[in-house]
């Protein structure tokens, strides 16, 4: 059997991964669904201080205090962010990296390194008119083509997230390089060509695996069954 643990994206909590958790712990595997500081039922913890760093400590502490090995680790979207900080921090805990429509940054790198200048001006305007300058509202589940049968339930679910979690860069010691497997799943049935152009790079990359389902951005509400065996393939 195998560890899982499975991180969220922006203004989303442990939440959204309810339906794949009960379908992996039914057929045996250990899974964790951390909600990042600030957010959602972790809200009553919002405030300025929060930033990347301070997510990517949730997933790296997470591993080390439960003395996890061999884990499966899966970041959605912004979480592409948190789990390459984190694992940089554990890589000898991980056996794959799987990034889900997700973020693949680099050393030094912020969010907003890896969006188009435009969405990033949008997102800076709404911070500034609805987020008193540093929280960023949530982009409602239409928006990232979630099946419109849970639009309602995702939107009632998610709460602000602090724009530092955009803006703070990543430092990188190269550790998290040495996880030989890696894996990048794109969400077709949600435009979004910042990461089509990453799944195109890892595409490119022999030491990648990709593949693509068409759903919304929100795979683990819109098809958790296919997210499932691609997880499961990722840890065997």
């Amino acid at each position: 059997m195998t560890t899982f643990v499975l991180v969220h994206g922006a203004w989303h909590g442990g939440w959204c991964y309810a339906r794949v958790r009960e379908k992996l712990q039914a057929m045996g595997h250990t899974v964790f669904t951390p909600t990042m500081t600030g957010l959602c039922d972790r809200s009553h913890l919002l405030s300025p201080s929060v930033g990347l760093q301070t997510h990517i400590l949730d997933v790296a502490n997470l591993l080390a205090w439960e003395n996890l090995s061999e884990v499966v680790l899966c970041g959605h979207s912004y979480g592409g962010m948190v789990i390459t900080g984190a694992a940089d921090r554990e890589a000898d805990r991980l056996k794959a990296l799987v990034y889900l429509d997700a973020f693949v940054p680099s050393h030094g790198q912020a969010a907003f390194d890896l969006r188009a200048p435009e969405r990033n001006a949008i997102a800076l305007k709404k911070a500034r008119e609805k987020g008193a300058g540093w929280l960023l509202p949530p982009t409602r589940a239409a928006t990232f083509k979630v099946n419109a049968a849970d639009q309602a339930w995702v939107d009632a679910k998610c709460t602000d997230i602090p724009l530092a979690c955009f803006t703070q860069p990543l430092h990188l010691t190269g550790a998290y390089k040495g996880i030989a497997r890696k894996v990048y799943l794109r969400a077709a049935g949600c435009e979004a060509p910042d990461f089509d152009r990453v799944l195109a790079e890892c595409a490119a990359d022999p030491k990648w695996i990709t593949d693509s389902v068409d759903c919304g951005h929100d795979v683990m509400v819109d098809d958790p069954d296919w997210l499932v065996e691609r997880l499961i393939e990722a840890g065997e």
